[in-house]
């Protein structure tokens, strides 16, 4: 069996060392080539990949001028990917077991599983970085969303992408570099109507770390919106309902702003911001979990730019690119 790891990262020196030693470990029998897609790190990641290379075998460090992951992903395979079997995704933000490839491996051998994706625990270490964690691993935060509320042992429409057969990912093309955001779920799209199979396994998991301030999670959500949104109309499809309500909060917010005209207009917006806060409470109390309140100030950021996102991208306002 003949592997291609893929960590697509940017600026990640303080944990791609540690991370890099993490996965040889866990190669065991297995070929495995790891390959670092960096996309122009300024922090000393290129070095420092450079260097645990001198000591690690099959270690690649590859340039990724395009810098956003799904151009990663397409380029690594595009260059590597031939004569190997599987493609396995790393986050170099999170973290993972000690056992995460060979059960990846386990599973979609066995299954004869096309893809497998992974759950996620969320966890953070700062006040705010602690309160979006308890947020994002809620339902307040989540939606339900399956990869987000634990579980697993079950075929699905998506998932966080762990592992893939190369010979899949190259049947519908990889993913498409047009998106920043969402990419894994519109790649899944296509794997499901070419008759490919998406395993979600229960027996591994990966662990992320959020966003640590209000002004970074914004950003990233909004990103979402936009991804979810630039999706739906590639492929004419509708949104769930766990997508749906919260498309209404960025509305809500414009039409909360007439109060100062109409009263009435901040009655939604009142709504909304009572029923998010009383969660919070309620993970305070029911949950004993003290940042529960400001999860909800979390997730209340995380409505909003995600709604907000949706409704620029379906409109066509057009996003910033950074330089």
């Amino acid at each position: 069996m003949r592997v291609l790891l893929v960590i697509p990262c940017l600026n990640e020196a303080k944990t791609i060392e540690p991370l890099l030693h993490k996965l040889h470990a866990q190669r065991g029998d297995t070929d495995m080539l790891i390959v670092v897609a960096d996309g122009g790190s300024t922090d000393g990641t290129p070095e420092i990949v450079a260097r645990v290379s001198e000591t690690v075998p099959q270690v690649v460090l590859l340039p990724n001028r395009k810098k956003i992951q799904s151009a990663a992903i397409n380029l690594a395979v595009q260059r590597f990917g031939e004569e190997r079997d599987y493609l396995i995704r790393i986050d170099a933000h999170g973290d993972y077991p000690d056992d995460y490839c060979r059960a990846l491996l386990e599973e979609a051998v066995a299954l004869e599983a096309d893809s497998v994706v992974v759950g996620m625990d969320t966890v953070g270490f700062g006040l705010f970085q602690k309160a979006t964690a308890a947020a994002q691993n809620s339902k307040l935060g989540n939606g339900g969303s399956k990869h987000r509320a634990g579980g697993g042992g079950e075929w699905v429409d998506h998932g966080h992408h762990a592992l893939m057969r190369i010979a899949a990912f190259e049947a519908v093309g990889g993913y498409d570099e047009s998106f920043s955001h969402n990419e894994d779920a519109e790649l899944d799209f296509r794997l499901r109507k070419a008759g490919f199979r998406i395993w979600m396994t229960g027996k591994t998991y990966m662990t992320y770390y959020p966003r640590a301030s209000a002004a970074a999670l914004f950003r990233q959500y909004l990103g979402y919106g936009r991804g979810r949104a630039k999706n739906l109309l590639k492929h004419r499809s509708v949104p769930k309902i766990r997508q749906a309500v919260p498309l209404a909060v960025a509305p809500v917010v414009v039409i909360g702003l007439l109060a100062l005209l109409h009263w009435w207009a901040a009655i939604p917006l009142a709504i909304w911001a009572v029923a998010c806060l009383g969660y919070g409470v309620w993970m305070a109390v029911g949950q004993r979990n003290p940042l529960g309140p400001l999860a909800a100030v979390s997730a209340m950021i995380m409505h909003f730019a995600w709604s907000a996102g949706f409704w620029l991208e379906l409109i066509g306002v057009k996003a910033r690119r950074a330089a």
